[in-house]
Formats: C-alpha cells, sequence, structure tokens
C-alpha cells in the first residue's frame, strides 16, 4: 500500500493566468493528460459509508483501478491508503491489487454488485518540482463532475491544484503552496472529488456544519490533543465559509463559521501555557479581524430573525420604522464577512496556520504531563473563575454580566474539548447547568447588543424602546441566581472521587 500524502487547493478561472505565469510552472513544459475517471458503488453505498473509494481511471488506451480508503483531511491536506494497478475495464481484480488480505476479501465480496455512480472528467497539466529535499508533482485539473441520478444528468465544474508529496516532508507541501500562492490567491479545499460526487450524486445540498464531537485518550500528550481539537475547528470554519462565499442565506452559515472561530482561538487560549508563546500571541493577533467581521454580521442576523420580530410583538408598528435601516446593515455585514472570507489573505492565513499548527513539537527538554491531570487543572481554574464572577449575581452590573458571560463560554468550550476524558454521566448534569446558565447570559447580551445597533437607528415613535429594552433586562436578570444555583451545586465531573 502506498500512503498518499496531497494538499488539494481551489482557484478561481480568472486566477488561472496568473499562476501558471509563476517561475516554478512557467519554467518547465507541463505534461498534459485527458483523464476520464469512474467511480463505482454498490447501490446501497456500503463504500460511501466505509469512506472509501474505488475507481477506474481511463488515459487513453490504458485503464488503473484504484482503491482509496479512509484518511484524514483537514486544510486542504489529505493522507489516505492507495492501490493502483492496472485492469481491464469493468474487471475488480482486488485480490491482485490490494496487498492487505482482509481488505481485498472485503471488496471482492462487493465486487459483484458495483455500479457507476458519477464520473470525474479533466484535463491535467502536471509538473515535477522539487522543494528542499523534497519531490513533488503539481497537477492542475479542470472539467467536470459529471451523475446520472433517478432525477435526470447533474454535473458541477472543476478545477483544483494538487499537491502530491512523492518524497521529503509534509512541511514542504506548504512551502510550495505558499510561494505559489502569492502568483494567485489558493484556498485550501475542504472536499476531495469523490465527496463532491457523491454529494452531486445524492443531490445532497450544502449545509452549514456544527462541530464534531472530540475524541481524545488519556495517552495523549497536551501537543497532540491542542492540535485534534484546533484542526477540527479548521475544518468547521472552513466547510462553512463555503456556504458564505456561494451566497447561500441560511444564517447558520455566519454562526456556525463564528463558532468554528471562537473555538479556534478558546483553544489558544486554553492550551497557551504548554505552546510556545509566539505561536500563540502570532495567532491570536491573527484570527482577530476574521472574528470581528464574522461577530458583526451574526449580530445584525440576531437582530434582525429574533430581535426585530420581538420588538414588533412590543411596540407594535412603528418599528418597521427601524427594519429598513436594520437590514441594510445586516446586508453590509454580511457582504464584510464574504469580503473577508474571499480575501487572498485569509487564504494565505489557512495555509500558513495548518503549516504551523502541523510543524509544533513537543520542548525537548521537558516531558509532556498526563492529559488527564493536565485537563484536570485547567478546568479547575476556567471553573474558580466562574464561581468568583458568579457571586452576587443578582447585584451584577452590566460589565460584570458580560466578563462572567465570557468566563462560562471558555469554560463550556473547554469541557466540549476534554469531555471525553471523564465519564459521560458525570460530565452531562454540569455541561446541562453551564449551558442553561450560559443561555441566559446570552439573551441578556442580545438585549445590549440590540441597544448598540439601533443606536443609530430612526427613533421616531420609538421612545418606548429603551425602557423596554431596560425592563426585559431586569426580568432576566432576577432569573440569574437561580439560573446559577445548579452550576453552583453540580459537582465538577473533573474532580477525583475519594477512595
Amino acid at each position: 500500500m502506498a500512503l498518499e500524502t496531497e494538499l488539494k487547493l481551489g482557484l478561481s478561472p480568472g486566477d488561472l493566468p496568473r499562476l501558471l505565469a509563476h517561475p516554478l510552472l512557467a519554467g518547465q513544459a507541463p505534461q498534459r493528460q485527458r483523464l476520464d475517471n469512474t467511480y463505482f458503488d454498490t447501490p446501497e453505498l456500503e463504500l460511501l459509508r466505509r469512506r472509501m473509494a474505488v475507481r477506474e481511471r481511463r488515459i487513453g488506451r490504458q485503464t488503473l483501478l484504484t482503491v482509496k480508503t479512509a484518511g484524514s483531511q483537514v486544510g486542504g491536506l489529505a493522507r489516505r491508503g492507495e492501490w493502483e494497478g492496472p485492469t481491464e475495464p469493468g474487471r475488480f481484480d482486488f485480490a491482485a491489487l490490494v496487498d492487505e488480505p482482509a481488505l481485498a476479501q472485503e471488496l471482492a465480496a462487493l465486487a459483484g454488485r458495483l455500479v457507476p455512480v458519477f464520473s470525474t472528467d479533466f484535463s491535467r497539466r502536471s509538473w515535477l518540482l522539487r522543494q528542499g529535499r523534497a519531490r513533488i508533482e503539481v497537477a492542475l485539473d479542470r472539467g467536470r463532475i459529471r451523475s446520472q441520478t433517478a432525477q435526470g444528468p447533474r454535473q458541477a465544474t472543476l478545477l483544483e491544484l494538487e499537491l502530491e508529496l512523492l518524497d521529503g516532508p509534509v512541511d514542504a507541501l506548504f512551502g510550495l503552496a505558499q510561494s505559489l500562492s502569492r502568483a494567485a490567491p489558493l484556498r485550501p479545499l475542504a472536499s476531495s472529488k469523490a465527496e463532491r460526487g457523491y454529494a452531486l450524486f445524492l443531490d445532497r445540498p450544502p449545509a452549514p456544519r456544527r462541530a464534531a464531537a472530540i475524541a481524545l485518550t488519556p495517552d495523549m500528550a497536551p501537543l497532540q490533543a491542542f492540535r485534534l481539537i484546533a484542526l477540527e475547528s479548521l475544518a468547521q470554519l472552513q466547510a462553512n465559509e463555503a456556504g458564505l462565499l456561494q451566497r447561500l442565506e441560511d444564517v447558520e452559515y455566519v454562526h456556525q463559521a463564528r463558532v468554528a472561530l471562537r473555538r479556534l482561538r478558546s483553544a489558544l487560549r486554553l492550551f497557551a501555557p504548554i505552546l510556545p508563546a509566539p505561536f500563540v500571541r502570532r495567532w491570536s493577533r491573527e484570527w482577530q479581524g476574521l472574528a470581528q467581521s464574522l461577530g458583526d454580521a451574526r449580530d445584525w442576523d440576531v437582530l434582525c430573525t429574533e430581535g426585530l420580530p420581538r420588538l414588533a410583538e412590543a411596540l407594535g408598528p412603528a418599528v418597521s420604522r427601524i427594519e429598513r435601516h436594520a437590514r441594510a446593515r445586516r446586508t453590509a455585514a454580511r457582504a464584510a464577512a464574504r469580503a473577508s472570507l474571499a480575501a487572498p489573505r485569509h487564504a494565505q492565513q489557512l495555509l500558513a496556520f495548518t503549516r504551523a499548527l502541523l510543524k509544533l513539537s513537543e520542548a525537548p527538554d521537558a516531558a509532556p504531563p498526563p492529559l488527564v491531570d493536565w485537563a484536570r487543572e485547567r478546568l479547575a481554574a476556567r471553573h474558580r473563575k466562574v464561581r468568583r464572577g458568579a457571586r452576587a449575581t443578582a447585584q451584577l452590573a452590566p460589565e460584570a454580566r458580560h466578563a462572567l458571560r465570557i468566563e462560562l463560554k471558555k469554560l463550556r468550550y473547554a469541557l466540549d474539548f476534554l469531555a471525553s476524558l471523564f465519564p459521560p454521566k458525570r460530565v452531562q448534569p454540569y455541561s446541562r447547568a453551564l449551558a442553561a446558565a450560559q443561555d441566559l447570559l446570552g439573551r441578556m447580551n442580545d438585549l445590549a447588543t440590540a441597544q448598540r445597533l439601533l443606536a443609530g437607528a430612526p427613533q421616531a415613535g420609538l421612545e418606548a424602546l429603551p425602557a423596554w429594552l431596560e425592563q426585559q433586562t431586569d426580568t432576566l436578570a432576577r432569573q440569574l441566581p437561580e439560573a446559577l444555583a445548579p452550576l453552583r451545586q453540580a459537582a465538577p465531573p473533573w474532580k477525583k472521587r475519594r477512595g
């Protein structure tokens, strides 16, 4: 089995001439091929469920059979097992191709039921380049993905750049990608050709991506845990920014992209003691601008979709006078968020961060602390800050309530990251209490945000607005002691039990 390691990058057709003019590509004539590929699966899509792909590739008169296994893919970097060899069209001799007997036997059992599900047909220009000690094949693919479905034929355009590591360090892929991106914006791709083909075949509409569960194990070092969390946050960010850049209107794209970035920044703060200080400083600063842009868009989304309907119900038709103002500001904020994500700088930032993240290593002069002990210490510190902030809750000033909400959010993210290290039965009650308190403080924050956003809106006929917002805030503030009581009473799930 060969281990395929490649970096997939997207670009726009208008940037193609600038990319091809890069000295590394313009300095040698590319090889040119026409590749016709058919992907197979069973009618029940068993290969898709196993995250595998079986492909038949035709290059001129030659036919190749390829098997790819499930691997990892994030930040455009994909690593997976691959077998490829000559075959005859329609002949699936997995025993001769796959050198893992158990896998070959599983595939052979499916061979008689394999049918075409989609195809990728494209022209390829390829270059063989050296990057330091590495040899890298650069492949520029342009064509279409096609599928015949029950609803009729479907197709999608295909334009991507693949950097495949033939030998040498993985870091060289990112070095080459960053060099090429200076000529034309290159964006890490979050999905493979096969994933896009299956989405086409299934007529699966794009959907916002929520954070996936983090599965840590006690034998991991804290740095390994951080890398896993950061890569998952990055994957969530990329998946949701794709929906924003396609101008899909679901407000969850902004929300989940913002959540992903908050999780990433929270992980940087949580793991800061075991990370290099320059790394933490740089990336805390680098992500700040995008966080502000997504935050502005989310604030206007919440006001327009949740706040204005409640205001209209309470204050009547006069609210319509500020709706036009709010919708215009919301449109501008969403456009600014899209511009931030579409900017070449953001694509370069994704590459640079993924590269820096994968290069992190343990300090050579210190053994890493056991992850469970480290997690207990960090969670306990977060918990103490929340308890201090929750004292005298009924008398908390707005600034103190805001500070408490931030500390609750930090604790909730930290627990979410590290929960798999502790028994679920102990985590769940504490997590529910934490979520309930954060929800109440979040509703209070939405009222404060509405007051700030509407300060510049037409106020004629809305003299009662400030008083109504203050009354709603006071009502919620009186509920704070009761909302925080379960959190004070719940046993921290990370605390060691006696005996």
